[in-house]
């Protein structure tokens, strides 16, 4: 396996965010009326702080996870593929796909990051994990793997917002 392959997953992950941080802030704000009528059960607390993301506070929260994302990348090329670092946030990065093309299916229409998951997040995944397999290093995943790393992608997604206010002086919802 190519050293540098592994920092295609940075490349594929800045693709993809860039397309989040144009579109996401703006997109929830003009349809959040709509979203809370639709989606009664979800609580005020999750519309609350939604409404409160501004588009500085989101770049800077997409910079947050991009930063995790390079470590991953950097593990991955350290280890010519083998990191289980690396391979988790591969597996997260794919995971997050599917999400956003739940999520465009919930509201029956596009969602921020929907456009770019079936085009470059979910096959760039599937892809890096068919050459990780022909090299022989891809690591077994098991369904407990996945959840897991839905949860670790939640995690580190809710502590760079949470940094992310810290660092624009953003007041709590």
């Amino acid at each position: 396996m190519n050293s540098a392959f592994p920092y295609g997953l940075l490349a594929a992950w800045a693709l993809h965010d860039a397309e989040e941080v144009l579109l996401g802030p703006r997109w929830l704000r003009e349809r959040l009326p709509e979203l809370r009528e639709r989606f009664p059960e979800v609580p005020e607390g999750v519309w609350k702080a939604a409404e409160s993301v501004d588009e500085r506070e989101f770049a800077v929260a997409v910079a947050g996870v991009g930063a995790v994302v390079a470590a991953a990348a950097v593990a991955g090329q350290r280890s010519g593929g083998r990191s289980a670092f690396y391979q988790a946030a591969l597996n997260g990065f794919g995971l997050h796909g599917l999400v956003h093309l739940s999520q465009a299916a919930a509201v029956r229409g596009y969602t921020p990051g929907s456009a770019t998951s079936p085009l470059i997040v979910v096959p760039f995944t599937l892809w890096v994990r068919s050459r990780l397999r022909r090299a022989g290093v891809l690591r077994r995943t098991r369904a407990r793997d996945l959840v897991t790393g839905l949860a670790v992608a939640a995690g580190v997604t809710v502590a760079a917002h949470g940094i992310a206010r810290k660092v624009t002086g953003h007041p709590r919802f």
